[in-house]
């Protein structure tokens, strides 16, 4: 039987802390979302001035890398590619950059998506939200 680690609330939030200080840093106004390695939502936030679709985007960007076990920018790249039967995915909905897994020792245990910015910047601050837990 194997071990595996899990996100406990001490680790999300130092996550969602790091991840909203990035963003104010950057006067970006965005949502924040944490879900574990089954894609359920475990943290939500939307910053002062964040568009309310970004609230349900952030959670869809997070589930796919969580459950894809990869970085939902992966599946953009693909539909962009021209594989648009990809967009047919069951239970895949953030197909677009911003959701990052979080990893240890080799095990996705949950990811961090979030929405509002540029693409890229999305993934920026998710990065950062991960990398407060040491990942």
């Amino acid at each position: 039987m194997k071990n595996k680690h899990v996100l406990e609330l001490a680790d999300v939030k130092k996550i969602a802390a790091a991840a909203e200080a990035e963003a104010i840093k950057n006067n970006w106004a965005v949502s924040i979302a944490i879900v574990d390695d089954g894609g359920h939502l475990l943290w939500l936030q939307r910053l002062d001035g964040a568009a309310p679709m970004t609230s349900h985007m952030a959670p869809a960007k997070a589930n796919t890398a969580a459950l894809g076990r990869r970085e939902s920018k992966a599946y953009e790249e693909v539909i962009n590619g021209g594989r648009f039967s990809f967009l047919s995915a069951p239970d895949l909905k953030g197909l677009l950059e911003g959701g990052v897994p979080i990893v240890s020792e080799g095990q996705v245990i949950g990811a961090v998506g979030v929405s509002g910015v540029k693409s890229s910047d999305d993934a920026l601050i998710a990065k950062a939200g991960i990398a407060a837990i040491g990942l």
